[in-house]
């Protein structure tokens, strides 16, 4: 369900991190327009510079909407925090091979220009990204399933 529904964003012009961020915002409690501003900055691997790979960063985010933790003082939070993202990334980078925009392009030098490529079907059919964010949220619709949302109180 939000692998599809991530893909189908994506095909739409969402970028990597809008797309598998917005897919859950019927999880997160955060509607889709707002879902597609808070991972704008994301995409391309944060703004184009092809760090991070923005569906990782997408399903990170999402991941913290929905099991992140609050209290700035509880350290065991925190830990069990990132033992989950590392979890998911790991995930991840086991089947491409890295977390990296740039690497997961094959790009030897990326084109970092802030214009975002036109989105033709050339461009889709050039690119790992569709299958990568539909991977993204399916790593962590998987997660959610072997570990319910904890209730908030």
């Amino acid at each position: 369900m939000y692998k599809e529904r991530a893909i189908d964003l994506f095909l739409q012009g969402a970028n990597c991190a809008q797309a598998v961020f917005a897919a859950f915002s019927p999880l997160t409690g955060i509607d889709e327009r707002a879902s597609f501003r808070l991972a704008s900055s994301f995409g391309g691997g944060l703004g184009r510079l092809r760090e991070v790979c923005g569906a990782v960063s997408g399903m990170c985010m999402a991941a913290g909407m929905l099991y992140g933790y609050d209290d700035l003082a509880d350290p065991e939070a925190k830990a069990a925090h990132y033992r989950r993202i590392q979890e998911l990334c790991a995930s991840f980078s086991e089947r491409f091979g890295s977390l990296i925009c740039r690497d997961l392009l094959g790009a030897k030098r990326a084109d970092t220009a802030p214009d975002p490529c036109p989105r033709t079907e050339s461009y889709y059919q050039s690119r790992p990204c569709a299958r990568q964010v539909g991977v993204a949220a399916e790593i962590l619709e998987r997660y959610l399933a072997a570990h319910p949302i904890p209730r908030k109180e």
